[in-house]
């Protein structure tokens, strides 16, 4: 019997993801109560208020984009870790998925989750007074499609060829370092000038920059998008060369 086709088996493979995310007591801790938090934190406290605008406004979209770098990016560099130390990915190994496979599915299966994530995010900030802009929602899809493909790359990419336990060390040091001065919460243009330039090039930085200008106001950011697909396509290229299965 032959092989289905790519399409399928990726497809196959995402929902396999997706339920087995959404069943991980820890990932929906990491998918949603910690998110929630970052949110409540500032919505009732006056750290926000230096930038100028009003809280949510400013902080709502580093917490989505914080849900991309938890899900995307330290939740399957981990799991995928340990996938490797059990057996499951040298089992894949022995079925036609195959890398590229592999990784679309996982791809697929954060999309689903991150629209769960996005969905309480937003409800629950809209409840708290925000009032975030319509003309913003294809830009917001525009930069999420990027987001989650490099970060989830860059997830895989560790995974794939570091020791379980030094993914987990790697991943975990890297979403503090993202999520503190990555401009995915606090916005690069907040930073001292001296680190500015350095951090313009992250995928952190690039994604909570597109965030903010399509959920404050509607606009699309070329330059981000731009560093966001260069990420996803050099870090994808760089995970399927070198991914390990075991």
């Amino acid at each position: 019997m032959s092989a289905s086709p790519l399409p399928v088996r990726v497809l196959q493979h995402g929902r396999y993801e997706t339920i087995a995310m959404l069943r991980n007591g820890e990932q929906l801790v990491l998918a949603i109560v910690l998110p929630l938090l970052a949110l409540s934190a500032i919505a009732f406290t006056p750290f926000f208020d230096v930038l100028g605008v009003p809280r949510l406004e400013a902080g709502t979209p580093g917490v989505i984009a914080l849900c991309v770098l938890s899900t995307a990016f330290t939740g399957q560099g981990i799991a995928t870790g340990f996938d490797r130390r059990y057996g499951v990915l040298r089992f894949l190994s022995t079925t036609p998925l195959g890398r590229s496979g592999l990784i679309l599915g996982k791809v697929l299966a954060v999309g689903a989750v991150l629209a769960i994530q996005i969905t309480v995010i937003g409800t629950t900030a809209v409840l708290l007074g925000w009032h975030p802009p319509f003309s913003g929602i294809l830009p917001v899809l525009a930069m999420l499609v990027p987001g989650i493909a490099a970060f989830t790359a860059l997830g895989l990419l560790i995974a794939g060829t570091l020791r379980p336990e030094a993914t987990l060390a790697v991943t975990n040091l890297t979403w503090v370092l993202l999520a503190a001065v990555g401009g995915t919460v606090i916005p690069r243009s907040s930073m001292p000038e001296v680190i500015q330039p350095v951090v313009a090039l992250l995928p952190s930085a690039a994604l909570g920059d597109g965030l903010r200008a399509a959920l404050t106001s509607g606009t699309f950011d070329a330059l981000s998008f731009a560093l966001l697909c260069g990420w996803a396509a050099v870090v994808g290229l760089a995970a399927v060369r070198w991914f390990k299965w075991s």
